[in-house]
């Protein structure tokens, strides 16, 4: 191969992933790169195109993203909450003996976790098969190469970050641990039985992650980066006419949508960790690290797979110090 001079824009075959230059926040000389986001599809290198570069996913794909998430999961947890009240009347209505009445509500409130980890996941399986019909439409290319998922990339790299992930999630764990936690969190709910533990560890390790990266990873780090990028344009013609001929994000707006989204990050864990806020503090630093990797493989799909790995690490401590969750009381101790 002929190596390119180092201001030489690479150029993407059809249908082919985009291969920008490699990324990284700052090169030794002190230069600053920027990611590239995806070109349009199907469009020959040579032929004419007047369209400008496309900026997706924009903060208004992530908001759609977020609405249709919403939606469903209203729909969910509304159509699993009058089944699980209906249940309940059922319950203490047919049942006469008082003692029996009262076994019949614990084995509800057991459900009652199932239920909720039921809603999430049709939630997110709804929302990721709705999205991937719908934004191809909006982006005029395929969601996968849209979002930059960019699966070959985290494949390459496989060996490397199923590594980092594990590694992440034990120091994480062993910091933890010297914090002082509330005696009841929200997540102790999943961990009172053998069952809730397994469906958990699934929902946990496979679609969690995949779908928590799809979110911030995948829509809202361009989007708030493409947003910051908009509004410090400077408002004169030279300004403009660079922002309609490229799609790169600038360092600044990276590292402003890095810090935001891992915030937002953070926060949505909150409520499982009792917003235990050195925890929170924890799960803002090990969302920077997955940022910093989307960012230098241009992958969702990498930053994907080292969150699924730290969750896996999470869960097979929590495996191996109960017996195989037998004896899911030692994670109270």
């Amino acid at each position: 191969m002929i190596p390119r001079p180092a201001d030489q824009r690479v150029e993407d075959q059809p249908g082919d992933l985009p291969v920008p230059r490699p990324i990284v926040p700052i090169l030794p000389s002190g230069e600053i790169e920027a990611i590239v986001l995806p070109p349009l599809d199907n469009t020959p290198n040579d032929a004419p195109n007047s369209d400008p570069p496309a900026r997706i996913p924009h903060l208004g794909h992530a908001v759609l993203f977020l609405a249709i998430t919403g939606a469903i999961l209203l729909f969910s947890q509304f159509f699993l909450g009058y089944f699980h009240e209906r249940a309940a009347a059922v319950a203490t209505q047919t049942i006469a003996n008082p003692t029996t009445a009262t076994k019949a509500e614990h084995a509800l409130a057991d459900i009652s976790p199932r239920l909720l980890l039921a809603s999430e996941a049709f939630t997110y399986i709804a929302t990721l098969t709705i999205s991937w019909f719908l934004f191809p439409l909006l982006w005029h290319r395929s969601f996968p190469v849209g979002l930059q998922t960019n699966a070959p990339a985290a494949g390459r790299n496989a060996l490397r970050l199923v590594p980092i992930g594990i590694t992440l999630s034990f120091v994480v764990q062993a910091v933890s641990s010297l914090i002082t936690m509330p005696k009841s969190i929200p997540m102790d709910d999943f961990f009172r039985n053998p069952t809730d533990v397994w469906l958990i560890t699934a929902f946990g390790t496979i679609l969690a992650p995949l779908f928590e990266e799809t979110l911030f990873r995948g829509f809202l780090l361009p989007g708030f980066a493409i947003a910051y990028d908009w509004l410090s344009l400077p408002r004169i013609p030279a300004a403009r006419e660079q922002w309609n001929s490229s799609n790169a994000l600038s360092f600044p707006a990276l590292a402003f949508s890095a810090v935001l989204t891992s915030i937002l990050f953070a926060l949505l864990h909150g409520q499982q960790t009792a917003f235990t806020w050195p925890v929170l503090l924890l799960l803002f630093c090990v969302s920077l690290i997955l940022t910093a990797i989307r960012i230098r493989l241009r992958s969702v799909f990498a930053s994907a797979l080292v969150h699924a790995s730290y969750n896996f690490a999470v869960f097979l401590t929590a495996f191996l110090a109960t017996g195989g969750y037998r004896h899911l009381d030692r994670l109270t101790r």
